[in-house]
């Protein structure tokens, strides 16, 4: 069985047509490992959120291929029938801002995913409470995000996006939001995630200081993509 989670080749990605014409990625290709955390990197506009939601099978690509673990995705167009259902079962998603659901409890925002895709709310509850006492937030469980700070919030927003056993994390800035020391805690936690879930992680980032954590380092640069070692790397 292959080891690698995401497999991108010559992704293309416009935008309007003619003389609006704006190419956004052209012939990105790249493979990323299972328990490898890899970090987006590229000017504002360039195009890293574009490249992680068509990863994640939200926007189209123009063209190319993308492979999720052992399927193929998209081949010049979309070949997964349901691409909700890849999105649901394979991916999970971090963003700057949490997004909790803020007229429900912690543990009732970690379940809720898993319980509308069927799972039991006996077994959701357990695989929330197991992911939260991980991520060292279970003495939270029953109170409202309001109660949290940014920092817990964010680790809640982290266990959402694992209570599927997502194979891929897409975080877009996830500790934009967040001051030096909480933005440390929150890469580290994604890292212990990436090496013991075995989860290929990418994480889109402004901050340097999150840089060495990663495994790799991806850029965009002239609409392609790029890799480039960490020189301080933590293992």
């Amino acid at each position: 069985m292959s080891n690698t989670a995401i497999k991108v080749q010559n992704l293309v990605k416009n935008f309007g047509k003619g003389d609006s014409l704006v190419r956004v990625i052209e012939n990105a290709s790249f493979e990323i490992q299972k328990g490898e955390i890899v970090a987006l990197i590229a000017p504002s506009g360039a195009g890293k959120t574009t490249l992680l939601m068509m990863i994640g099978c939200v926007l189209e690509p123009t063209s190319g291929e993308i492979w999720l673990g052992e399927e193929r995705v998209y081949g010049n167009k979309w070949v997964a029938k349901d691409t909700r259902k890849i999105r649901r079962e394979k991916i999970g998603f971090i963003f700057q801002a949490h997004y909790l659901i803020p007229f429900l409890n912690i543990i009732e925002n970690v379940t809720l995913l898993p319980q509308a895709n069927g799972v039991s709310e006996k077994i959701s509850k357990e695989k929330a409470m197991e992911l939260l006492k991980y991520l060292e937030i279970d003495d939270k469980a029953y109170n409202m995000s309001s109660q949290l700070s940014g920092g817990q919030n964010q680790r809640v927003a982290i266990a959402r996006a694992l209570a599927n056993n997502p194979q891929i994390i897409l975080a877009d800035e996830p500790t934009a939001a967040l001051d030096g020391e909480r933005s440390v805690s929150v890469i580290k936690m994604l890292k212990k995630i990436a090496r013991e879930q075995n989860v290929a992680i990418i994480t889109v980032t402004h901050d340097d200081r999150i840089l060495p954590y990663c495994d790799k380092i991806m850029k965009i640069e002239n609409r392609t993509i790029v890799f480039q070692d960490s020189d301080e790397r933590i293992i």
